[in-house]
């Protein structure tokens, strides 16, 4: 039995914080310990409360720093990796220039294992334990992401994309092989150490009616998987769907007839919503993921968060890097972006729910809240431990904070990698500290 106590000051949330002043919905030790073994978590709190049933365990001392849950991101595309930071294009110009030609390097389960590793090894970096992850179009981009993840025993979402029209040749697949090929991966790796997997048509555009047909068909075969796909990103995509898809409502619509809608689907951007798409979305349990640094970068819009949580009918809402249309692999940096979207709408996103929506919030929007985002016993031991003093800036700030939304606004507003001190996956310290 391996067994680990965890010691610094302990922050998990116990529900969404109402504000900056909510401490009801903060669980926050100053001098507090978890206690992990075999992986996961047994206790968590005040440390002269849990350090009696530590004996024997080996002690990890964190203090001064944050220790949390694990940093989750609900949208992202590994194989873009080398894309990131691709200059001069809005999001179809940005894929048929840089995307669709990077992706089909990865026929290859060579290289695709490489960037697996390496895309795995970032997130931890950036102490992310929990990712919604798009492959390619290529059975073996999947096989590698799911082979890197379990290699480190990670939770991951992820899926072979779905895409049989509008790219180029070599990637694209058909409506059959498609779902052949999907059931194979789902047979071979969901519910396989902490691995889940995504039914994943790209989006309406380079989906045929018979393809995204075949999705829903998985979908309505296998109830507990994920289905994740983009909706609503830009005009020119917008259009365009219309056009392939004269006889939906609207955008959202296309989704619903194939029965891609529901309380697992990831529906990456949903920027240029409808009420009646909103409602649907909100009717459905279907969760708007909000990209911050991609939707700015390619200049798609603002994410109106605020109106869509506080609509009469709310919708559920997710926070992703969506790598690398997004420009950061960091979720610090993430909400960072966020906040300056919400404050551009004259809002304000106060830092307490932030992280929330960082760990518990994004866990609970991916229906794996019983398993991660927050410290309670029986949770997966996925950690990170935050330095708000790690540059020579953020230690001068910080010689003003006075409060504990304070040091978390430093972080997410001054921090990035260098700010996390260590990532904990299934209870092992992971990060890669370089020589």
């Amino acid at each position: 039995m391996s067994r680990t106590l965890i010691r610094g000051r302990v922050l998990s949330f116990l529900a969404e914080p109402a504000g900056p002043d909510d401490h009801a919905a903060v669980a926050y030790e100053e001098d507090g310990a978890v206690l992990v073994e075999d992986g996961i978590i047994r206790a968590a709190g005040d440390h002269a409360a849990v350090a009696p049933a530590a004996e024997g365990a080996r002690l990890a001392d964190h203090r001064p720093h944050l220790v949390m849950p694990g940093l989750i991101d609900a949208h992202a595309h590994y194989p873009q990796m080398q894309v990131i930071a691709s200059y001069g294009a809005e999001l179809l110009d940005w894929l048929n220039r840089y995307t669709f030609p990077e992706e089909c390097r990865f026929a290859d389960h060579d290289h695709a294992a490489r960037i697996a590793g390496l895309y795995l090894d970032e997130l931890v970096r950036q102490g992310t334990t929990t990712a919604a992850v798009y492959c390619t179009v290529h059975r073996a981009s999947a096989e590698a992401f799911f082979e890197a993840a379990l290699a480190r025993d990670m939770r991951m979402i992820a899926g072979k994309v779905l895409m049989d029209r509008n790219a180029p040749d070599g990637l694209t697949d058909t409506a059959q092989a498609g779902y052949d090929d999907s059931k194979a991966l789902i047979a071979a790796w969901h519910g396989r150490g902490r691995l889940h997997y995504a039914i994943t048509p790209r989006f309406a555009i380079t989906s045929s009616p018979a393809q995204l047909e075949a999705a829903g068909a998985l979908a309505a075969e296998h109830r507990a998987l994920h289905v994740q796909t983009h909706l609503s990103e830009n005009h020119a995509e917008i259009a365009l769907t219309r056009e392939l898809y004269p006889q939906a409502r609207d955008y959202a619509d296309v989704y619903a007839r194939y029965g891609l809608l529901g309380p697992r689907s990831l529906m990456g951007h949903c920027i240029h919503l409808s009420d009646r798409e909103a409602d649907a979305l909100a009717d459905s349990g279907s969760v708007a993921v909000f990209c911050p640094t991609s939707n700015l970068f390619l200049g798609s819009g603002l994410f109106a968060d605020r109106r869509l949580r506080t609509r009469a009918r709310p919708l559920r809402v997710a926070t992703a890097t969506d790598v690398g249309g997004g420009t950061s692999f960091s979720m610090l940096k993430t909400m960072d972006e966020a906040y300056k979207v919400a404050a551009l709408a004259g809002e304000k996103v106060d830092a307490l729910r932030s992280f929330w929506q960082l760990t518990r919030g994004n866990a609970e929007a991916l229906s794996l809240d019983a398993h991660i985002g927050t410290l309670e016993p029986g949770r997966d031991a996925d950690l990170v431990v935050l330095d708000a003093r790690a540059t020579p800036a953020m230690r001068l700030r910080m010689e003003r904070a006075q409060t504990l939304a304070e040091e978390l606004f430093v972080l997410q507003t001054m921090g990035d990698d260098r700010a996390v001190a260590e990532t904990y996956v299934a209870g092992r310290p992971a990060k890669t500290v370089p020589a």
